[in-house]
C-alpha cells in the first residue's frame, strides 16, 4: 500500500510504499476512499506544533473495513466507516465524565504504531490515524458506521472538522436560543460553527473573514451578517446587530493571534470567547483581566468541540439526510493521492475550504 508520508517538516510529502500490522484484539484495519484535509494536517506538516518524524498525517478518514481484531464485536467486514482521532478507553476519568476527546486510556497502537516502510522504518501514525494513506489500522473506539449509500468523500468530513466545529457550539457553549454568537473565521470549522448556531436558533449569527468569497458562503450556511474584520468599526458593527450589548459567544475558529485578541471585544456582559483554532505552540493572547472581572467575562477551550463521536456522527447523519445540515457543499476539491501537496497547498493558502484525497 502507498502513503504520503513527512519526512521533513516544510517539505512536500513523499508518496512511498508502506506496511500495516496485523489487527490485534480491538483493532479494526480499513480499505480508505476517501481522507479530507483539516488544516491540522498542514500545521503538523509544516511543523508549527513539532512531533516526530517520519509520519503520516491524516485523520479524517472513511472507507471500507477490511479486517477485525479478535475482540471487535461492532464491525465487520465489509462495513462503511467513518474514521476518526478520537482514540477513546471509556473508562478514565476523562472518558467517564464525556470528554473523551481528552482520554488518558493506554493503547497497543499507542506504544507502537502500526505503519513501516519497505525497509522496516517506522513510521509516526500521526493523529491516531496516519490517514494520508490507502489503508489504516485503528483502535475500534475511533470508528462510526457511515450509510452504505452515502459518498465516502462527504462522509470523511464528519471525522474532524464538522463536529469541532458544530460541538463548539452545541457542547462547549451553552448558546440559547435568541442569544448572539459571532463566529471569527469561515474556513471548514468556522463555517460549522455557523450551522450549529443556526440549529440552536441564535438570535442573530456574525461571520466574520477576511475573504469576500468565504462571508458569502457564511450566508449560505447560517450566518445572519457577514463581517469584513478591516471594513470600518468592527465593534460598532457588532454592537448594532447585537442590541448595544455585543455578542454573548464569541467562536474563534482559527489559530491567529489578531483573531484571539479581539474576540474580547465583541463580547457582552457575561458573555464568552470559546477559542476553537488551534495557534501556534508559541502564541500568546492578550486580554484586559480587570474587565473581565468586572464583567463576569469567560474565556474557555474546546478540543474538537468536547464531541462524543458516538453521540455527534449519528446525530450529524441524521440531521444531513433530512436536509438540515449541509456537507456535500464543504468539498472545494477532489484530488488523487499523488496530488497531495496541491491540495494541502490549497488548504495551506485559504482557497480550499475543504480539499478531500479520493482512493481509487
Amino acid at each position: 500500500m502507498r502513503a504520503a508520508v513527512c519526512r521533513e517538516f516544510g517539505k512536500p510529502l513523499v508518496i512511498e510504499e508502506v506496511k500495516l500490522s496485523e489487527p490485534n484484539d480491538n483493532d479494526v484495519r480499513i480499505k480508505l476512499k476517501a481522507c479530507s484535509i483539516c488544516h491540522s494536517d498542514v500545521s503538523f506538516a509544516d511543523g508549527i506544533w513539532g512531533g516526530q518524524l517520519p509520519a503520516v498525517y491524516g485523520h479524517e478518514g472513511a472507507g471500507i473495513v477490511e479486517a477485525v481484531g479478535a475482540g471487535v464485536t461492532d464491525y465487520a467486514i465489509g462495513d462503511h466507516v467513518i474514521v476518526t482521532l478520537v482514540r477513546h478507553c471509556g473508562e478514565c476519568h476523562f472518558c467517564s465524565d464525556d470528554v473523551e476527546v481528552l482520554c488518558e486510556g493506554e493503547f497497543d497502537l499507542s506504544r507502537k504504531g502500526p505503519i513501516t516502510n519497505a525497509s522496516g522504518e517506522s513510521l509516526e501514525q500521526a493523529m491516531n490515524c496516519g490517514a494520508f494513506a490507502e489503508e489504516v489500522l485503528v483502535h475500534e473506539s475511533q470508528l462510526q458506521k457511515a450509510p452504505k449509500d452515502m459518498p465516502f468523500d462527504v462522509a470523511s468530513l464528519l471525522a474532524c472538522g464538522v463536529i469541532t466545529g458544530y460541538g463548539a457550539v452545541a457542547h462547549a457553549s451553552q448558546l440559547r436560543e435568541g442569544q448572539h454568537a459571532v463566529v471569527i473565521g469561515c474556513g471548514g470549522v468556522g463555517l460549522n460553527a455557523l450551522q450549529g448556531a443556526s440549529l440552536k436558533g441564535a438570535g442573530s449569527v456574525i461571520a466574520m473573514d477576511l475573504e469576500a468569497d468565504k462571508r458569502k458562503l457564511a450566508l449560505e450556511f447560517g450566518a445572519t451578517h457577514a463581517i469584513d474584520p478591516r471594513d470600518g468599526d468592527v465593534v460598532d458593527q457588532v454592537m448594532q446587530i447585537t442590541d448595544g450589548r455585543g455578542a454573548d459567544y464569541v467562536f474563534v475558529t482559527v489559530g491567529a493571534k489578531s483573531a484571539i485578541d479581539s474576540a474580547q471585544n465583541y463580547i457582552t456582559k457575561n458573555g464568552t470567547v470559546v477559542i476553537v483554532g488551534m495557534p501556534s505552540s508559541d502564541t500568546r493572547g492578550d486580554y484586559d483581566p480587570g474587565t473581565m472581572a468586572a464583567w463576569g467575562q469567560k474565556i474557555i477551550g474546546t478540543k474538537m468541540g468536547n464531541s462524543v463521536i458516538a453521540v455527534d456522527i449519528p446525530q450529524l447523519l441524521q440531521l444531513y439526510t433530512s436536509g438540515k445540515y449541509k456537507l456535500d457543499e464543504l468539498i472545494s476539491g477532489r484530488f488523487k493521492l499523488e496530488e497531495i501537496n496541491q491540495a494541502l497547498d490549497e488548504v495551506r493558502s485559504g482557497k480550499a475550504i475543504k480539499n478531500v484525497i479520493v482512493f481509487d
